[in-house]
């Protein structure tokens, strides 16, 4: 008997990959019907996976090589080939962002697609059940869960993280490997939204716009594009999600914004000939971004609304191109676990087999998902990862 403990993305595609190599397979699962992540992704939608990869954009402390090879294990275009044909779940393509998702914008269906390919493979879950303790025998292992102990041949470890605890992550998974020996990496929330106390911004909750954002902590610097919006509490969209895990391990970050394409040289064209010297600053400006982000720059620069453009002061118009080029953002904060759409951190990509993910501490053990140290971008690249990965311990427990 092999066990697979959580009903996950990772997870999942684990089970599917071991019961389609003709072995027992039991899934264990705390919550009451498993893959709470794929329905809540996407707006309830769920974005399967990018149109294409993005290797460079994953984050580790571990080897990049090694995560690089996990991915690798299995491309996207065949992963899109197994909901597709396999699953018989067609995906559309979102031209606008690279993502795709089920034509039928229901993620209920990829969830139930997987469960039910699952089942047709002689699957068995078991819902409501808590993994407490994994205890290494002779023979391989005893799972101590909630409703009692079971024995198993391999377990394949498909927890998740700490993000979203809503949908049953708690980093059990962590915890045990950690207590196994494993060495796990500091986790930290990912893909999260900023905050910003006091709320400075909060007059501007609910504008969006497609933005720039820089990251920098020391020379570092990591870049995002995408859409980007103003909260109550601070800022959340793409680009800032993307750039979080940033703010979240240093808060000496410094984040800066171009609101727009144009540089600072096409602002000075723009303020010097959009409508001529009799046009408002604030027409010129609100072309570009929302009216209301544009009097809240204006403000901050120092520039009367009033103003036209033939009458703007040198130190206005340095003063509003910087805020338009490289804003200073006033974060204070994040959202943490409770808002990240994944977990930072996590056990170490050497402390496993890049084969087979099967732990270098202790035989029979296969750790996959979440609770490996990788996360990548915005638009299914982690679900990409969750795939690929779940597939990897599933055939490797397996052989």
């Amino acid at each position: 008997m092999i066990v697979v403990v959580g009903a996950g993305a990772a997870g999942l595609i684990a089970a599917i990959a071991v019961a389609g190599a003709r072995h027992d397979v039991s899934v264990l699962e705390r919550t009451g019907e498993g893959g709470k992540k794929i329905l809540i992704s996407g707006g309830g939608r769920c974005n399967v996976l990018p149109s294409q990869p993005a290797l460079e954009r994953f984050v580790t402390d571990s080897a990049s090589h090694l995560l690089r090879g996990m991915l690798r294990s299995w491309p996207i275009d065949r992963q899109r080939a197994f909901f597709e044909n396999d699953l018989r779940v067609p995906l559309a393509l979102e031209a606008e962002t690279g993502k795709l998702f089920p034509v039928s914008n229901r993620a209920r269906d990829i969830r139930d697609a997987l469960v039910d390919r699952a089942r047709a493979l002689n699957v068995t879950f078991h819902f409501d059940t808590s993994l407490t303790a994994l205890e290494p025998v002779e023979r391989g292992w005893v799972v101590h869960t909630t409703h009692g102990p079971v024995s198993a041949s391999r377990v394949i470890l498909a927890t998740g993280g700490l993000s979203v605890p809503a949908t049953g992550s708690d980093g059990t998974g962590l915890a045990l490997a950690e207590s196994l020996g494993h060495r796990v990496n500091a986790v930290y929330p990912a893909l999260t939204p900023l905050t910003t106390t006091p709320a400075v911004h909060a007059s501007l909750s609910g504008v969006s716009l497609n933005v720039r954002v820089r990251a920098r902590v020391g020379k570092k610097v990591t870049e995002a594009t995408g859409g980007f919006l103003f909260t109550h509490r601070g800022y959340s969209g793409p680009s800032i999600l993307d750039v979080s895990h940033v703010a979240a391990r240093h808060r000496e970050a410094m984040i800066r914004i171009q609101w727009t394409s144009a540089t600072a040289p096409e602002w000075e064209q723009l303020l010097a000939g959009d409508g001529g010297p009799r046009a408002f600053v604030s027409t010129v400006v609100a072309t570009r971004v929302p009216q209301r982000l544009a009097f809240q720059l204006m403000e901050e620069a120092g520039v009367p609304f009033e103003r036209r453009a033939g009458e703007l002061r040198r130190a206005e118009r340095v003063a509003l191109i910087d805020r338009l080029t490289s804003y200073p953002l006033p974060w204070t904060g994040d959202e943490g676990f409770k808002k990240a759409e994944v977990t930072g951190g996590g056990i170490a990509l050497e402390e496993v087999d890049p084969h087979t993910l099967e732990s270098r501490k202790h035989s029979g053990l296969f750790l996959c998902g979440e609770i490996l140290d990788a996360f990548g971008p915005i638009g299914g690249h982690n679900f990409a990862w969750a795939w690929a990965t779940g597939r990897l311990a599933g055939l490797g427990a397996s052989r």
